[in-house]
């Protein structure tokens, strides 16, 4: 009986080195792809975050931006509000000096019309002096003419030296140098009248 070895067909090598190559490869592609697809996914999740974060931090400016501008306002409201306290209170200060000088100009447009009737008034108390001053001048000089007549007529029978020319000259000389004045005359006056009287009664007296 004859004996056949049957050996296995015979494998390419070339063929096989080729299909683990390719197999490698898609082994290679597929790990690649998958670490694509999480990087990606890494990438889009860091994203997202980025994004929520940015829009947390712009909210968060815009809140602060927001706080800033109405503390801002606030702040500048206060101001404003002082400022209309003090220009309302300079307001009524002026509006109170102002009262004031008007108060003081009618006083003193008082006070002059007063004086203007008060000067009015002691012209006027002037004016009547002096005219009453000139009529009791007149009175007197009319009084002292009619005297000093009466005396001459009662006297002029005798014939005597005149008496008391001194104090004649004297009240003449007064009346000329004071006129309306009478008054500051009236002591010579009155020591004439004595001196003629005195004289009268000294003639009587020796029948002269």
């Amino acid at each position: 009986e004859s004996l056949y070895v049957v050996f296995p067909p015979t494998v390419d090598e070339t063929e096989l080195r080729k299909k683990i190559a390719e197999e490698l490869q898609k082994g290679l592609e597929e790990e690649r792809r998958k670490a694509r697809e999480e990087l990606n996914q890494w990438v889009e999740k860091e994203k997202s975050q980025a994004h929520i974060q940015a829009q947390a931090e712009a909210q968060a400016q815009v809140k602060d931006e927001v706080s800033r501008i109405l503390a801002l306002e606030k702040e500048q409201s206060i101001q404003k509000a002082v400022l209309r306290e003090r220009v309302t209170a300079e307001d009524e200060r002026l509006q109170a000096q102002i009262y004031q000088m008007e108060r003081k100009a009618r006083q003193l447009e008082e006070r002059e019309k007063e004086l203007r009737k008060q000067d009015a008034f002691y012209r006027e108390q002037v004016a009547k002096l002096k005219e009453r001053s000139a009529q009791f001048y007149k009175v007197t000089n009319e009084n002292y003419n009619k005297a000093a007549d009466e005396v001459n007529a009662k006297f002029k029978r005798y014939e005597i030296s005149p008496v008391c020319t001194d104090l004649q000259g004297q009240i003449l000389k007064c009346y000329r140098e004071n006129p309306g004045k009478t008054l500051l005359c009236s002591n010579v006056a009155s020591l004439y009248m004595q001196c003629v009287n005195n004289a009268k009664q000294d003639k009587l007296r020796t029948g002269g």
